[in-house]
C-alpha cells in the first residue's frame, strides 16, 4: 500500500497541540533546540498559549512546522520511509524537511522568517480572506477576479479561498455568487497574493543562505501538483508560493497519479484529511489524521 504523508497549513493550529507529544522521550529537548534556532519559545507556545496568541502569523507558521516535524520522528519506521510527501502552504516547509531538501532546524527557522515577514506585509494595508464553498470552480475563480480578488487557495472538494482587499472580501461575504456560500476567515491578511511581495523578497534573501539537497522521496509542489526532484528548485518554489495560489486541488490529483492508497496527516491534523476523504474517496481508504501519540497505533 502506497502511503503519502501530508503536512497541514495555517489555520490547523489548536492551543496545547504540542503537550501530548512532549511526553515522548527526547521531544522536549528537540523543541528547545528548534526554539533556539527560530527565536521563539515554541515549548510555551505549543502548551500554554491561548488561541489568540497562536493565531499570530509570526507564531503560527513555525509552531505548525515544528509540531509536524516532531511527530514525524515518532512515526513507525515503515510509514516514515514509505511514499511521497506533500504540504499545504506553510506545510510545504515541513514536507521539504521530511523529504531531505532542508534540515529540520532550517525548516523551522525559515518558517519563522516567513511568518514574521508575512505578518509585516499584512500590516501594510487592510486585506483579508474568505472561504467560498460550492459552485463551479472555474466560475468561482472568474467571479473572484471580477471582484478584484485572487483565488489564493484552490483546495478542491468544493472549497476555494478568496484573498485581497478587506473591502472586496466584505463585499463577497455580503453578496455571494449564486449557488455559493462565503465565510470570512480569521487571518492577518491576503496570503498568496501580490500583497505578500515584500515577504517574498525577504524570504528569498534568507533562503539564499541555505543549503539544499535533492529529495529522497516523492515531493509534491503546491504550484502545480508536480513531483519536484531538484532541491534548489523546490526551495525556489517555496519562496515564490508566498505570492502565488496554493493549488491543493492539483496536489491531490498528483497523489492520485502516484497511486497513493493511504494518507497520513501529521499534526495539527484534520483539515487535509477531510479534503482527501471528499476528493480522493475512490482511491484513498482509511486516511489517518495523527493528532496525538495515541493515534500512532492506528498506523500499525
Amino acid at each position: 500500500m502506497t502511503t503519502a504523508l501530508l503536512c497541514p497549513g495555517q489555520g490547523s493550529q489548536t492551543p496545547g497541540m504540542l503537550s501530548a507529544w512532549l511526553e515522548l522521550d527526547g521531544a522536549e529537548e528537540r523543541i528547545r533546540h528548534w526554539s533556539a534556532r527560530c527565536g521563539l519559545d515554541l515549548l510555551r507556545l505549543g502548551t500554554e498559549a491561548d488561541a489568540d496568541e497562536i493565531q499570530d502569523t509570526a507564531v503560527t507558521q513555525p509552531l505548525i512546522v515544528a509540531t509536524s516535524l516532531l511527530a514525524f520522528e515518532y512515526l513507525p519506521p515503515a510509514v516514515r520511509s514509505d511514499g511521497p510527501v506533500a504540504g499545504h502552504s506553510i506545510g510545504e516547509l515541513a514536507a521539504a524537511a521530511i523529504a531531505g531538501v532542508l534540515s529540520a532546524e532550517d525548516a523551522v527557522a525559515l518558517a519563522a522568517v516567513r511568518g514574521a515577514e508575512m505578518a509585516k506585509a499584512c500590516a501594510a494595508e487592510p486585506t483579508s480572506m474568505a472561504a467560498v464553498m460550492l459552485g463551479d470552480p472555474e466560475k468561482v475563480v472568474a467571479w473572484l477576479h471580477e471582484q478584484g480578488l485572487e483565488a489564493a487557495n484552490r483546495n478542491g472538494a468544493g472549497q476555494i479561498v478568496a484573498s485581497g482587499s478587506a473591502e472586496a472580501v466584505e463585499r463577497i461575504v455580503a453578496e455571494p455568487l449564486d449557488g455559493t456560500k462565503v465565510r470570512p476567515l480569521k487571518v492577518a491578511g491576503a496570503f498568496h497574493t501580490p500583497y505578500m511581495a515584500p515577504a517574498e523578497q525577504a524570504l528569498r534573501a534568507h533562503a539564499a543562505e541555505l543549503t539544499t539537497a535533492d529529495p529522497v522521496r516523492g515531493l509534491l509542489s503546491n504550484a502545480d501538483g508536480a513531483v519536484v526532484t531538484d532541491g534548489a528548485e523546490y526551495l525556489d518554489r517555496l519562496v515564490r508560493q508566498v505570492t502565488r495560489p496554493v493549488r491543493w486541488d492539483l496536489t491531490m490529483e498528483g497523489l492520485r497519479s502516484l497511486g497513493v492508497e493511504r494518507t497520513v496527516e501529521l499534526p495539527p491534523a484534520g483539515t487535509l484529511t477531510g479534503l482527501v476523504r471528499r476528493e480522493l474517496k475512490d482511491v484513498v481508504t482509511g486516511p489517518v489524521a495523527v493528532k496525538t501519540p495515541d493515534t500512532l497505533g492506528d498506523l500499525a
